[in-house]
């Protein structure tokens, strides 16, 4: 079960939409923020911001932390600009937000293609990221140990390869009224638009030793969508990463080990704080 609590000094998140200013033309994204303090940018994957804001809640309730989640634009129903069709893209997207909220000292928190997104952000060389997390992050291409074909599985067999415990987080999509159905599909068809069929570039592996700023990778040892040799292979890429394995977590250590998502976020952001 999720824990689920006020943010610290009695503030509740809200939410605005925030027009990014783009190299290719404004964009509008939500964003929500809660709590006080050291700033955390925390980035969802294709499960989309529901699947991060009961941690982002957690994080700015019991730690000095002021959590911003945006929603990648396409997901929840938000527009998303036809420019915008890569990671790449997300990635200046929200070192754009970053700018615009003339944030600095901010450690990037990304889970899945959010991990992905975090990375390439950290590629980019921007100094107002102070440090990177990346939670069970996509991105890798590997022959031998590939990325789960997620486009080709049902929701019930997503939920199987994504947990360490499957059956307390599957959902009947059947059961759902068509209009959260149809947002499911349209989910589904946003992370397809970023991150094509097979959720990886061949070229990260290879660009990921000019990343210069603190990183840290966490991956659910039970994560059957993205192999841990995937943690593996990006902490020994990044120069100085370290790598931390849950053991009872999959694809979404945030929703099955919060707790131990949490101290181990704050731990390096409050090592690495810009």
């Amino acid at each position: 079960m999720l824990i689920h609590r006020r943010a610290r000094g009695g503030a509740v998140p809200t939410t605005t939409t925030i027009t990014v200013p783009t190299p290719t033309g404004p964009v509008p994204v939500t964003l929500t923020e809660q709590g006080a303090g050291h700033p955390v940018l925390l980035l969802h994957g294709g499960a989309g911001p529901r699947s991060v804001a009961g941690f982002a809640e957690l994080l700015a309730g019991t730690r000095d932390a002021r959590v911003l989640t945006p929603t990648h634009p396409g997901f929840d129903g938000t527009p998303r600009p036809e420019h915008l069709t890569s990671i790449t893209d997300l990635a200046v997207l929200h070192l754009g937000l970053l700018e615009a909220l003339d944030l600095t000292g901010v450690t990037v928190v990304g889970n899945s293609v959010g991990g992905w997104t975090a990375a390439e952000m950290a590629l980019l060389s921007d100094p107002r990221v102070a440090g990177v997390v990346l939670v069970d992050a996509v991105g890798l291409a590997s022959d031998t140990d590939p990325i789960v074909d997620f486009f080709a599985l049902t929701m019930d067999q997503v939920t199987d390869l994504s947990y360490a415990d499957p059956d307390r987080f599957r959902l009947d999509v059947d059961a759902l009224p068509e209009a959260a159905r149809q947002a499911v599909a349209a989910n589904r068809a946003t992370l397809l638009a970023y991150g094509g069929t097979t959720m990886a570039d061949p070229t990260l592996l290879g660009r990921l030793p000019e990343i210069a700023v603190p990183t840290l990778v966490v991956w659910g040892a039970a994560d059957r969508v993205v192999p841990p040799s995937h943690g593996a292979a990006y902490a020994a890429a990044v120069p100085g990463a370290r790598l931390e394995v849950i053991d009872d977590a999959g694809h979404l250590p945030q929703l099955e080990t919060p707790d131990r998502l949490t101290a181990l976020v704050w731990a390096f952001a409050e090592e690495h704080a810009g």
